[in-house]
């Protein structure tokens, strides 16, 4: 199951990430956290030393991995953040998905990366998270495995198809006007897409806080997180396991969980989508770019799913 936070830039959407990433490990689930935000934050808050490989840095590499042998794709050059798996493709179990650690609490780790100082000024960071839009495109997960994504802030997250790349989008909001602002936004384009959105409310203090939400936002709050010192704690570098969250933050964390496992897999939404995005792209600017008509890219016969995995190419 895929799973994005969203959020206006610190409303806490890092921390409560984090904090379900690690507790879906603790309840022996396998778990990759994603961190797709500009501000790398996300390994600092799961407790890492060693960062992950950028995946922004390995951008043609993983084109090459994952082009594998489809007839339709002749060079990584081809390939745009939105092209989409077909026959001869590699298709990605989720314990193929690479570039990733060991973090202390069970999850793994993969980052796009920060901007590096050749980036400043001339590139836009969507070119870094179109590596995880294309890993998620060949990605088949099941039931019982985790992807979740940290996103960029506010409603930047639509300035590329990657919003449509998940199984529950989770927005946390604080409850204060600006909080709820973004849910406002995100909540009116996401509703043109048939992506259903869930708010956590965070950094909550009491019963007006949790009415303001309700108020703000009705039947889309899903659960919220109370104000937590040892959530303040962990945040100021000391010591933090998830036996040292609150009881109504944890309980906050299996409602999320319980969410999640409530979904069904919908893959034939999720490659009508990647088909429609890869369009728009190729219109706007791929085809330009690239010198080639990258509808070509679409595979009118490959089914998304289960059923991908039997003729993808050998492992490596």
């Amino acid at each position: 199951m895929r799973v994005a936070f969203v959020g206006k830039g610190g409303s806490g959407k890092t921390t409560v990430s984090a904090l379900f990433s690690r507790y879906v490990a603790g309840q022996g689930r396998p778990v990759v956290a994603v961190d797709a935000d500009i501000n790398q934050h996300l390994a600092l808050v799961l407790g890492v030393d060693e960062e992950p490989e950028p995946l922004g840095g390995r951008l043609t590499e993983i084109k090459e991995l994952l082009r594998g042998s489809n007839p339709l794709i002749p060079s990584a050059a081809a390939m745009v953040k939105t092209t989409p798996p077909g026959r001869g493709s590699r298709i990605l179990r989720f314990a193929d998905l690479p570039y990733t650690v060991a973090t202390p609490e069970g999850p793994r780790l993969m980052a796009t990366g920060p901007f590096s100082e050749d980036d400043l000024g001339v590139a836009c960071y969507h070119s870094k998270v179109g590596a995880v839009e294309l890993l998620l495109n060949h990605l088949v997960d099941g039931h019982d495995e985790y992807v979740v994504v940290d996103m960029t802030a506010g409603a930047d997250s639509f300035a590329s198809g990657l919003f449509t790349r998940f199984d529950v989008t989770f927005l946390v909001a604080e409850p204060t006007r600006q909080g709820v602002s973004v849910y406002r936004q995100y909540k009116d384009y996401a509703a043109d897409h048939d992506v259903p959105v869930a708010v956590v409310g965070n950094k909550v203090h009491g019963p007006a806080d949790v009415e303001f939400l309700h108020d703000q936002v009705g039947d889309d709050l899903l659960t919220w997180l109370e104000h937590s010192t040892a959530v303040r704690a962990m945040e100021q570098g000391r010591r933090f396991t998830l036996d040292d969250l609150e009881p109504a933050n944890a309980e906050a964390l299996s409602v999320l969980l319980k969410h999640v496992d409530a979904q069904e897999k919908d893959w034939e939404r999720f490659g009508r989508q990647a088909a429609e995005f890869h369009l728009r792209n190729a219109r706007a600017w791929a085809n330009e770019r690239t010198g080639r008509d990258l509808a070509e890219q679409i595979d009118p016969g490959f089914v998304y799913g289960q059923a991908s995995l039997d003729c993808r190419p050998q492992a490596i």
